[in-house]
């Protein structure tokens, strides 16, 4: 029988709370903070800065108004083939990255609503499938021009290259550099650039693989996301492999500095974070807790990712699906048949959603292996097992869920 620890949770020290207190008495603000008034956006005088709608709550709005918004509830956050909506998609874990950081963000006297708006947007280009949906859709577009495919990038495209939203620099920035994979110690923003480097860097991600693990973010707001991605989902997906019967409880787990439950912590890694970080020009943790953190991804990867079911799944099924509707797909493209669902379902849509942006060229200005990318990356789980389906009717893969009843 395993032993059930006792949950510990840390609170900020006393004296930082005072130091806290005392600096939003006099008004002391942050000078590290982000200034709605300095956004900066390709079209300036489209979305100026107003008492009303101020810049980054702009940009809030365009991103959940943006068609994909909705479809973050019914993408893979990590556990695909079960159906449980007690199991998280993801649109559940931008709301919990989005509230983790502005947590955070509030306490170090950031710009809540440029964090918010970073956080909401930051996976609004992911694939189906989680992550591995989005190795096979990068193979695909490998094989065809050799350039990579990842989801921190194509979020970007799809609020600024195919939805043509006007989103801030700082926004976007956010989200292209928030890939929560790569876990530092410290994250300390680079200097402010425009948007000639910030086009740069995000086209270098596109041809070069090691590219992203060098993204570095223009602002603080957008360091602490890129640290509440990570946090976000280091304790979540241990309570979703429980509810999946992956794992049985946190007791297999190890490494307890800041605790194994995803209360503790959340809980724990904030007031870590705060107490390293207030005042400074960059977002720390101390060295027990970064060694802590790296071991918990460790003890996820192996305890829960590295399931050999789930991966043969992935691998067996998803992928040479993948493949298949991509062939497909650049197949009815590149035949002009405007009745195939590439068309119907895809081409005009976009069309649908950018003309009043003036925008409504999307087809004309695309590479067409890109415009296929954009399509399966756009779709859902469910979506994509439908179009399948009906594509391949006859086809020997299917993907076979979990039930209600089996779990």
């Amino acid at each position: 029988m395993i032993k059930m620890e006792q949950k510990k949770y840390y609170d900020l020290s006393e004296e930082l709370q005072e130091r806290i207190r005392k600096d939003r008495k006099e008004g002391v603000q942050n000078p590290y903070r982000t200034k709605d008034e300095d956004a900066i956006r390709r079209k300036q005088d489209w979305d100026r800065n107003k008492l009303l709608r101020p810049a980054y709550v702009r940009d809030c709005e365009k991103i959940m108004h943006a068609p994909y918004y909705n479809r973050y509830a019914d993408k893979t956050q990590v556990f695909s083939f079960y159906k449980n909506d007690d199991i998280t998609r993801r649109a559940l874990h931008v709301q919990l990255v989005s509230r983790i950081s502005r947590n955070i963000g509030s306490l170090l006297g950031l710009n809540v609503d440029l964090i918010e708006a970073i956080a909401l947007g930051h996976d609004i280009g992911h694939t189906p499938f989680g992550h591995a949906g989005e190795r096979y859709l990068s193979e695909c577009l490998q094989e065809k021009t050799g350039r990579f495919f990842n989801h921190n990038v194509h979020s970007v495209r799809v609020l600024d290259g195919i939805l043509n939203r006007n989103i801030s620099l700082q926004t976007l920035d956010g989200i292209l550099c928030h890939n929560g994979e790569f876990a530092m110690q410290e994250y300390r923003p680079s200097k402010m650039g425009d948007f000639q480097s910030f086009d740069k860097k995000y086209e270098e991600c596109y041809v070069d693989e090691e590219a992203i693990g060098r993204l570095v973010p223009y602002t603080l707001e957008a360091c602490v996301v890129r640290i509440c991605d990570m946090i976000a989902y280091l304790g979540k997906d241990r309570q979703d492999a429980k509810r999946a019967n992956l794992i049985k409880n946190d007791g297999i787990f190890d490494e307890q500095t800041f605790g194994k439950s995803n209360p503790e912590i959340i809980n724990n890694l904030i007031v870590n974070i705060v107490e390293n970080s207030y005042g400074k020009d960059c977002i720390l943790m101390d060295d027990e807790y970064y060694k802590a953190i790296k071991a918990t991804k460790k003890e996820n990867y192996k305890k829960i990712y590295f399931n050999e079911a789930l991966d043969q799944t992935y691998e067996n099924c998803v992928r040479p699906m993948v493949h298949q509707m991509y062939d497909k797909l650049l197949f009815d493209l590149q035949s002009g048949d405007r009745n195939s669902i590439i068309y119907k379902h895809h081409l005009d849509f976009v069309k649908e959603n950018t003309s009043y942006y003036g925008n409504d060229d999307y087809l004309e200005r695309t590479e067409e292996n890109q415009i296929v990318v954009d399509f399966i990356a756009s779709m859902t789980d469910d979506y994509f097992v439908d179009l399948y389906e009906y594509l391949f009717p006859k086809s020997r893969y299917q993907i076979k869920y979990v039930s209600y009843f089996e779990n």
